[in-house]
Parts: C-alpha cells; structure tokens; sequence
C-alpha cells in the first residue's frame, strides 16, 4: 500500500512539473541567443548567449561554437581569433573603426570655461536630443588606421562633418565596410544637420578613396533611406533602399549597382525587405520579409544586365519567424527562429531538400517544464470588407468549456509587423499563461499583407485602424470561452495610442486599459518628440497649418486627448523617463485627466529607462505591476 501511495504521489509530482507555467521569473532566466557569424574555417558557428540577472541588474554573457552540421557546443573566450575581421582591409594593411568626436561648443562650459561648474546646455537648432540621449556636440565618425603599427593613430574620414556614422541611435559596424579591393571606405550617413536633420530621412551610401581622400556619393538621387551596404561575390555593391524623404516605414527594396546601372531586385514585389544575404555564388539574394503574420525566408535571382526575369520566391513558411540570417553552409542557410513559445534559437534550413535542423538548445530545458500556449490563425472581415490576420493565443491547458479573461493587444510602430516574435516585455506566452486569452490583430499599418494595407494607416491613426481593432475583438469575442464581460486593452508605443483612443470610443466594451509609452496628445507630440519627419508624415503636417485638413484631422478627431470626457474605465499609465521618441508628457496629460475626473488610474514610471524597458529588474517590476493591474480591474 506504502509503495502504491509513493508511486501516486510520484506520479502526481511529475504532472504537476509538467503543467507548469510561464512566469516573469522563468522569462527573466531565459538565455538570449546572438549569433555572430560562421568561423573563417566554415566548420562553426560561433554565437552569444546572454544571461539577466535579476540580482546584479544586468546581462552576463558567454561565447560558444557549435560546428555548422550540428552537435555539442563549446564554450570559447577568444571568439574574435575564429572570425573574419570585416574591419581589416582585403591586403591587410588598414582597419576602420569608429569614435565618438566632439565638434560642437554646447554646454555652458564650452563657451565660457571660467564658468566650468555650470550645468548648462546650449542650442541653436533641432536633434538636440535623439532617441535617449541629449545631444553634447559629439558625432560618430569612422577611422582608418595602419595595421603594421599597433600604436598608429587613426585618420578621421569624415573630419570636421557635424554628422554620425555609425548613424544614431542604432548604427553599429555594418554603417562602414570596405570595398573588395580595399582601396575605398563606404559608409551610411545622413549628411544634414540641426534642424534639416530631425525633418528628414535621406541617409546615403559614401565612399571614400584612400588614396585621394575624396569622397563621393553612391546613392545621390535618392531622398530616403539608403542603408545596409554589402559587396556581392563578385564585387557589385547592394543596398536596402527607401525611395521618399521623411517616411521611415515606406517600401524597403534590395539595390545593386551593377556596371552603373542600378537595379531594384524587389521593386515589382508587393512586399517591404528587413535584411539580405547574397548566396555565395551571386547568383540570388535571399531575404527576410513579413508575410501574413510572420516573418519567412524569400530569395531573389540576380540577372545582371541580362533579359531574365527577375522572380522573388518565399523560402520557408509556417507559424514561425525568421529572425535573423547568419550565412552559408554548402546547401544550407542558417538562420535564427523563433515563435510565440520559444525565444530565438540558430537553425539550418537546406536549401535543396526544404529540411530543418535546430542548432542551439541553449532553453530546451526550460521549455521541457512548461505547459506552453497554443497560437491560432483567424481571419476576420474588416468593416471595409476586407480580410485580417488575427491571432488568438490561448491559455496552457486551454479548456474550451471555460470562459477566460482576453486581452486585446494593440501593436505599435505603427508600422511595425505583429509576427511570431518574441518579446522579453510584451510577451504573449506570459500573458496567456496568466489566464489570458490574447487577440492579436494585423490591423491596417503592418507589413506583410501588401504595400497598400502597411501604409493606409499613415495619416488616419484614429480611422479604419480603429475599426480594424473593434472588428478583431468582436469576433473572438463571440467565442464560447471568451468571457465578454472581462475584456482587456493593452499596448505600447502606437498602440499605447491605440488605447488611450479607444478607451474614449469604445462603447463599454473594454473592463480596463494599460497603455505604455503612448502618444496622447498629437498637438503636444508633434512639439515635443525629436524625429519630426514621422510626425510630419503620420499626422499630415504641424498643428499650426490649420488650411491643412489632413493635418487638422489628427490634431482634432484622431487626437485621444479630445475624448477624455468619454473615459469610464480604469488604466494603468506606463512611461520611461528617458523617452524622447514619445516624451513624458504624454503619460504625465493622461495620467493627470484620468486623475481629475475621478478614473481609477496607476502611473508606472521609469526615469532610467527610454521607450523600451531593458533592466532586469525594471523589466520584473513592469511584468508584476502589468498583472497585479489586471488582477485588480479585470
């Protein structure tokens, strides 16, 4: 009977384990895979794993090689001896780099030296501050220097320009790389300053001649986005290309400049680019794309000045994306995956055979204790009679005879794609496994369904998107499960937005809101962010143009700050102190309406953090605060 009852309780034991769940613990545990290239023998990958600690406040990270086939990985200290430095000059004889370097008088100090204890800053023009950082008078600049003398100091490309490369905030390494021959430097700059800098988006492609030191503009002609540079095999330079100044999310095509001639790979494709490799015979470039809420693998032939057609075809598909792309293994791509479920991980997808072989493991461990979500494709018919991508995640264990709280996510951007990412903050997996279902729609403004669909949301924030949202929650919410009566409105960025609009024309749908980072006041936005050009195109114009209608619609109808007086539910306030992109006044206007007309309302503020939340335990306190909110309210 002893052993029985041992054996029972065995049992009960290892179910228990099995049906656990994610939590903001387990989440903040998980290993962060980075790969850093295939090893100049092409026998390994070589990759980072990042580790938060909780405890210390930061990330830890260690290197591994794994061999490209598959197999055990080894950890490694000198991961830079095993790659190709794409820093050091086919000849070996110069490598660039780049630093930071002071240019501009700005601090109260700088003009008046005796006063060296002032805390002053001084400013005669826009991008003061980017992203989230003040702007102190020092630029990016990328150097060249001789390889024989360890000691030799470096010569600035760019001496004396007021611009960046690598471009801020973002920019790394892949801003500059040198030409096959190793005679030229290219790099991504946007040549304007001050003001003419935050209205535009007009970076190029330049390349400097070491032996002449002159520097001219290979994309000239092009008022967008020119980044991305990188060589093909037999020596053409390619590109990814936006064509209109000011719009950051217009189409982004593959360019080469083949003998002159410059060739759009993508331009008769009705989709939008996010990175390229060329395959190592230049004969295609494959390519990651949004394509119907996922990211998938395409490739594009290359024809040269010949009469072949040029053909895009999709590589890969499933309920997944891909990630990232790392390189070429004889007949095999590898690249990066993840899903709803998993965190990213490297893979080898064979060209040939259309087979899959996962590389890293690197949180099988944890995954193997989880009882995970399950993810739903649905399509729902707009108000306009068309069809939406919704996603519908489901709780672990779902039981379809139970009714369950659900959260309607709103995507920001506003034109950034809702995947099978997955996000350490917004995480869907977290969300359901708190017993939440998740309604995930690919409303107007993402890519992946059509150029058309990604930019009918420019200028008409408060409109069919709007209507897109509603159509989404309304038809799942006809579910059996869905308890209609506990209907949650949760988002960031643009669809922080989102919920500050729809929490005043929602029509007691909603039980409660959370809106982080969200633009509340479009007339305030527009005075307040750094990148002006967005402003500029999404909302049509300045608040002042008022013989501008387009304009005008956003700063009135499209503007959640009008509808306040319409607000009945609670919402929790979300705002990073060091946002510039949307600035602290949004939350402090929201928090301060929802305050005065007696609204149950919490504001979480992070003075140290920009738009995202990146330490660790910021990032906890937000996931226990986003729960214990809808613990209370919902």
């Amino acid at each position: 009977m002893k052993k029985i009852l041992f054996l029972t309780l065995i049992i009960m034991s290892a179910t228990a384990a099995a049906q656990s769940v994610m939590t903001p613990e387990t989440l903040w545990k998980l290993g962060r895979v980075t790969p850093l290239g295939i090893s100049m023998d092409a026998k390994s990958i070589i990759y980072k794993v990042s580790y938060p600690s909780v405890e210390e406040n930061k990330s830890n990270s260690k290197y591994y090689r794994i061999p490209v086939s598959g197999g055990p990985a080894v950890e490694v200290t000198d991961y830079k001896s095993l790659l190709n430095d794409k820093n050091i000059s086919s000849d070996k004889k110069h490598m660039i780099y780049s630093e930071e370097v002071k240019l501009q008088n700005v601090h109260g100090k700088d003009f008046y030296p005796e006063l060296e204890k002032s805390d002053v800053q001084i400013y005669d023009g826009l991008d003061y501050r980017h992203w989230d950082t003040w702007n102190e008078g020092k630029y990016n600049h990328v150097f060249y220097k001789e390889t024989k003398i360890a000691e030799a100091g470096g010569y600035d490309i760019m001496k004396d320009e007021l611009f960046d490369s690598p471009q801020k905030p973002f920019g790394g390494d892949e801003d500059y790389i040198w030409a096959p021959d190793g005679k030229s430097i290219l790099y991504v700059c946007k040549k304007k300053s001050g003001t003419a800098y935050a209205v535009s988006t007009n970076t190029d492609i330049y390349e400097y001649n070491l032996a002449t030191g002159k520097t001219i503009n290979r994309t000239e002609g092009n008022l967008g986005y020119d980044v991305a540079p990188q060589f093909s095999p037999s020596g053409n330079l390619s590109w990814l290309q936006m064509k209109r100044d000011g719009y950051e999310a217009d189409k982004n095509d593959i360019i080469v400049d083949f003998k002159g001639m410059k060739i759009n790979l993508t331009a008769n494709w009705d989709g939008t680019v996010e990175s390229f490799l060329w395959s190592p015979d230049g004969k295609k470039v494959y390519f990651q794309a949004p394509i119907d809420g996922t990211l998938q693998l395409f490739e594009v032939n290359f024809p040269g000045l010949t009469k072949i057609a040029i053909t895009v075809n999709q590589v890969t598909d499933g309920n997944f994306d891909v990630s990232g792309l790392v390189g070429f293994s004889g007949d095999n791509i590898i690249l990066t995956r993840t899903d709803m479920n998993h965190a990213a991980d490297i893979f080898s997808f064979d060209l040939k055979k259309k087979t899959w072989k996962q590389l890293t493991h690197v949180n099988d461990a944890v995954y193997s204790k989880l009882s995970l979500s399950k993810t739903e494709k649905r399509y729902v018919t707009t108000t306009d009679g068309k069809k939406m991508l919704v996603w519908v995640i489901l709780p672990p264990n779902f039981d379809p005879s139970k009714k369950y709280p659900t959260l309607l996510y709103c995507q920001g951007g506003p034109q950034s794609a809702l995947t099978q990412f997955y996000s350490f903050r917004w995480n869907f997996q977290l969300m359901a496994a708190n017993g939440y279902v998740v309604v995930a729609p690919n409303r107007r403004g993402m890519p992946g369904h059509g150029v058309e669909w990604n930019e009918q949301i420019s200028k008409d924030w408060g409109g069919q998107v709007m209507k897109d949202y509603l159509a989404a929650i309304d038809d799942v919410a006809k579910e059996p499960y869905v308890d209609k009566s506990r209907l949650g409105c949760v988002g960031a960025s643009y669809g922080g937005y989102s919920v500050f609009y729809l929490a005043g024309i929602h029509n007691n749908r909603f039980k409660t809101f959370i809106a982080h980072d969200g633009v509340f006041n479009t007339q305030s936005m527009f005075g307040t962010t750094e990148e002006v050009f967005f402003n500029n195109w999404d909302f049509g114009g300045a608040y002042w143009e008022k013989d501008n209608a387009v304009a005008q619609k956003t700063y009135n109808e499209f503007n959640p700050a009008n509808f306040v007086q319409n607000w009945n539910k609670p919402i929790l306030i979300i705002q990073g102190g060091k946002d510039f992109r949307v600035p602290i006044g949004q939350a402090q206007e929201a928090f301060q309406a929802a305050q005065l007309r007696g609204i149950k309302s919490r504001f979480l503020y992070l003075p140290e953090e920009n738009h995202w939340v990146l330490k660790p335990q910021n990032g906890m306190v937000w996931q226990r605060e986003f729960y214990k909110w809808l613990k209370e309210t919902l």
